[in-house]
């Protein structure tokens, strides 16, 4: 007998769904935080001066629009293969591919990227030299952890986004009470204005995993009410926090030696924790990072079971494990991770997949404004607010910011994003000319 045989054990399985409300926006903020505010903070000081907090704000709102289609989305469709069933009930089979592919493609990128954070801090913090090493295992950790039990990496990630909030929050109290809150000049921008804006398009990134949420839907109670609130709540709670942390920032060191610091976070941690500063912040940071891992994993894998509901040649991933988690999905997710730890440079893999997700957001709102027009009819326990005659208003700003923002990406990521685009598209066409959907 073969020694897998009890992991893919061939009897019938299904999801289970265990999540309620308060840890699926768990698991959102918990990804939407993630490692992003540890670096963030510097970028955008640069340029959006002591208004950092501002460029959080209008990153938060930008991020709305497009999070609350997918709550309509979410409310009409809870299924785990989201943007295929939302954009192709809103638009097409093909938009729905492509939407599908890219997000994907674009959750498991960002595990192997996170992994090599988490192994940065894990080095720093213990020593021990081998970065590859520690992604390798951080990576297959947190795999057999989702493969094991839902419910189990539910908790985890409840405790990791609580532990990362409230260290965060202690950073910015401790701030606040030793800062210059009453001589720094939060209007201060270097640049004006479109200094603020270039600002917020650099943080929109880090609001990217409230689109993990949706690949919850299977393994959610009451999926159509408990996902469309969940991402709403997750995106409103991970502004308050991000904006905290901004305020807090610029109120201990002035704007312009957060731009040139290369860990200004841990630099505002110093200023107010002294000589503790570094480890405390490490620890908050593996936390976080290991959060958005783990999330990653949940997301990527799920993403993955869905693409098996959808085509017959891959009905082999949709299959679940006697663990009632998708198992051979899992599997795929964390090789597919690991291959992507050989590349040295992954911010240039993860700058075309910036451009991909901005098109699916666009896609995605698009299906929504369609979809009043189309299937008005269609119950929806969560409709987007602020309607004139059949058209949504709201995703119409989404189309707007997200074209906005992706044509404020680096010429290269739009380059290689359009390259990734075209291929995609060519492998939906060879699909679907072998006729593999079911």
């Amino acid at each position: 007998m073969s020694i897998f045989r009890p992991i893919l054990k061939e009897k019938e399985h299904s999801l289970e769904k265990r999540l309620r409300l308060f840890e699926t926006t768990m698991a959102g903020v918990g990804y939407i935080l993630g490692a992003g505010i540890y670096v963030l903070i510097g970028a955008v000081a640069g340029s959006a001066g002591s208004a950092i907090w501002l460029s959080f704000i209008l990153a938060g709102l930008a991020a709305l629009t497009s999070g609350l289609s997918y709550a309509e989305l979410s409310s009409m469709f809870p299924v785990n293969e989201s943007e295929y069933k939302y954009a192709k009930e809103g638009l097409s089979k093909k938009f729905g591919f492509f939407s599908y592919i890219s997000i994907i493609l674009a959750l498991t990128i960002g595990i192997a990227g996170v992994s090599l954070g988490f192994a940065s801090y894990f080095s720093e913090l213990t020593g021990f030299g081998n970065t590859a090493l520690i992604a390798v295992l951080v990576i297959l950790t947190f795999s057999l952890l989702n493969w094991f039990s839902i419910k189990g990496a539910a908790k985890v990630t409840f405790i990791c986004t609580i532990a990362s909030i409230i260290g965060l929050l202690t950073i910015v109290a401790l701030a606040l009470l030793n800062g210059n809150t009453g001589t720094t000049n939060y209007v201060e921008m270097p640049e004006g204005i479109m200094g603020v804006i270039k600002g917020a398009s650099l943080i929109f990134f880090a609001y990217l995993g409230f689109e993990g949420i949706v690949k919850l839907s299977d393994e959610t109670k009451n999926a159509r009410k408990t996902i469309p609130r969940s991402i709403i709540l997750a995106i409103i709670i991970s502004t308050v926090v991000y904006i905290a942390v901004a305020v807090a920032s610029v109120s201990v060191l002035p704007w312009n030696q957060l731009a040139a610091s290369s860990a200004p976070l841990a630099d505002v941690a110093a200023a107010v924790m002294g000589s503790n500063a570094f480890l405390f912040l490490a620890i908050i940071a593996l936390l976080s990072t290991s959060n958005t891992i783990l999330m990653g994993i949940l997301s990527s894998s799920r993403g993955f079971y869905g693409l098996g509901l959808i085509f017959k040649k891959f009905k082999f991933l949709s299959k679940v494990g006697v663990r009632n988690t998708p198992t051979r999905a899992i599997l795929i997710t964390t090789t597919i991770a690991l291959l992507f730890l050989l590349f040295e440079d992954i911010s240039l893999i993860v700058g075309f997949t910036n451009f991909l997700i901005f098109v699916t957001f666009i896609i995605m709102n698009a299906s929504v404004i369609n979809l009043r027009y189309k299937k008005p009819g269609l119950k929806r326990k969560f409709r987007v607010p602020l309607t004139i005659g059949k058209t949504p208003l709201i995703p119409v700003f989404g189309i707007l910011i997200s074209l906005f923002l992706m044509f404020n990406l680096q010429t290269i990521n739009i380059i290689s994003g359009l390259i990734v685009t075209i291929i995609i598209f060519g492998l939906y066409k060879l699909i679907y000319k072998n006729g593999v959907e079911e």
